[in-house]
Protein backbone atom coordinates (compact mmCIF):
# COMPACT_ATOMS: atom_id res chain seq x y z
CA UNK A 1 0.00 0.00 0.00
CA UNK A 2 2.88 2.38 0.67
CA UNK A 3 4.16 1.79 -2.86
CA UNK A 4 0.75 2.53 -4.34
CA UNK A 5 0.47 5.67 -2.24
CA UNK A 6 3.97 6.73 -3.34
CA UNK A 7 3.01 6.36 -7.01
CA UNK A 8 0.22 8.87 -6.52
CA UNK A 9 -1.38 9.73 -9.85
CA UNK A 10 1.77 9.09 -11.92
CA UNK A 11 0.89 5.45 -12.66
CA UNK A 12 -2.71 4.26 -13.01
CA UNK A 13 -3.84 1.42 -10.78
CA UNK A 14 -6.37 -0.74 -12.62
CA UNK A 15 -9.34 -1.01 -12.12
CA UNK A 16 -9.46 1.98 -9.76
CA UNK A 17 -8.12 4.02 -12.69
CA UNK A 18 -8.84 3.34 -16.36
CA UNK A 19 -6.26 1.24 -18.21
CA UNK A 20 -3.92 3.56 -20.12
CA UNK A 21 -3.54 3.37 -23.89
CA UNK A 22 0.26 3.39 -23.43
CA UNK A 23 2.76 3.24 -20.61
CA UNK A 24 2.82 1.63 -17.20
CA UNK A 25 -0.12 0.36 -15.20
CA UNK A 26 -0.27 -1.43 -11.84
CA UNK A 27 -2.40 -4.59 -11.97
CA UNK A 28 -3.00 -7.31 -9.40
CA UNK A 29 -3.04 -10.48 -11.47
CA UNK A 30 -3.83 -14.13 -11.03
CA UNK A 31 -0.49 -15.36 -12.40
CA UNK A 32 -1.64 -18.90 -13.13
CA UNK A 33 -3.59 -17.50 -16.10
CA UNK A 34 -0.25 -16.80 -17.81
CA UNK A 35 1.23 -20.18 -16.96
CA UNK A 36 -1.81 -22.08 -18.22
CA UNK A 37 -1.87 -20.02 -21.44
CA UNK A 38 1.81 -20.89 -21.90
CA UNK A 39 1.02 -24.60 -21.75
CA UNK A 40 2.14 -25.23 -18.18
CA UNK A 41 0.03 -28.04 -16.72
CA UNK A 42 -2.35 -27.43 -13.85
CA UNK A 43 -0.59 -27.81 -10.51
CA UNK A 44 2.84 -27.17 -12.07
CA UNK A 45 2.50 -23.45 -12.73
CA UNK A 46 5.47 -22.43 -10.58
CA UNK A 47 8.49 -22.48 -12.90
CA UNK A 48 11.90 -22.51 -11.23
CA UNK A 49 14.34 -23.33 -14.00
CA UNK A 50 15.53 -21.39 -17.05
CA UNK A 51 14.69 -24.00 -19.68
CA UNK A 52 11.08 -24.35 -18.56
CA UNK A 53 10.70 -20.57 -18.44
CA UNK A 54 12.04 -20.17 -21.98
CA UNK A 55 9.68 -22.85 -23.30
CA UNK A 56 6.72 -21.07 -21.71
CA UNK A 57 7.87 -17.69 -23.02
CA UNK A 58 8.17 -19.15 -26.51
CA UNK A 59 4.58 -20.37 -26.40
CA UNK A 60 3.54 -16.79 -25.64
CA UNK A 61 5.59 -15.46 -28.55
CA UNK A 62 8.36 -13.98 -26.43
CA UNK A 63 12.12 -14.29 -26.77
CA UNK A 64 14.14 -16.25 -24.21
CA UNK A 65 14.78 -14.40 -20.96
CA UNK A 66 18.06 -12.96 -19.75
CA UNK A 67 19.66 -15.19 -17.10
CA UNK A 68 18.64 -14.54 -13.51
CA UNK A 69 20.93 -14.73 -10.49
CA UNK A 70 18.39 -17.01 -8.80
CA UNK A 71 15.26 -18.74 -10.08
CA UNK A 72 12.29 -18.39 -7.77
CA UNK A 73 8.64 -18.79 -8.57
CA UNK A 74 8.17 -15.08 -7.81
CA UNK A 75 10.75 -14.03 -10.40
CA UNK A 76 9.54 -16.43 -13.08
CA UNK A 77 5.88 -15.56 -12.36
CA UNK A 78 6.70 -11.90 -12.98
CA UNK A 79 8.54 -12.58 -16.25
CA UNK A 80 5.94 -14.98 -17.61
CA UNK A 81 3.02 -12.80 -16.56
CA UNK A 82 4.59 -9.73 -18.19
CA UNK A 83 4.97 -11.71 -21.43
CA UNK A 84 1.34 -12.84 -21.22
CA UNK A 85 0.13 -9.30 -20.56
CA UNK A 86 2.12 -8.03 -23.54
CA UNK A 87 0.56 -10.70 -25.76
CA UNK A 88 -2.97 -10.00 -24.47
CA UNK A 89 -2.96 -6.28 -23.75
CA UNK A 90 -5.43 -5.46 -26.51
CA UNK A 91 -8.10 -8.00 -25.48
CA UNK A 92 -10.94 -5.90 -24.05
CA UNK A 93 -12.62 -8.86 -22.34
CA UNK A 94 -9.74 -8.99 -19.86
CA UNK A 95 -9.94 -5.30 -19.01
CA UNK A 96 -13.75 -5.18 -18.89
CA UNK A 97 -14.96 -8.43 -17.29
CA UNK A 98 -18.78 -8.61 -17.15
CA UNK A 99 -18.91 -8.92 -13.34
CA UNK A 100 -16.69 -5.86 -12.77
CA UNK A 101 -19.11 -3.05 -12.08
CA UNK A 102 -18.08 0.56 -11.55
CA UNK A 103 -18.95 0.18 -7.85
CA UNK A 104 -16.73 -2.91 -7.44
CA UNK A 105 -13.87 -1.25 -9.35
CA UNK A 106 -14.09 1.86 -7.18
CA UNK A 107 -14.46 0.15 -3.80
CA UNK A 108 -12.89 -3.31 -4.03
CA UNK A 109 -10.74 -3.54 -7.14
CA UNK A 110 -10.34 -6.73 -9.13
CA UNK A 111 -7.77 -9.45 -9.63
CA UNK A 112 -6.90 -9.57 -13.32
CA UNK A 113 -7.63 -12.98 -14.78
CA UNK A 114 -10.67 -13.73 -12.63
CA UNK A 115 -13.83 -13.82 -14.70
Amino acid sequence: MRLLHHLGTDVPIWPFDPAPTAGACVVEIYTTIAARAAGVRKGLSKLRDPAALDVALGVLGSAPHLPLPRYTDHATDAILTAAWLRANRARPEFWHPPALTAQIARTEGWTFGIS
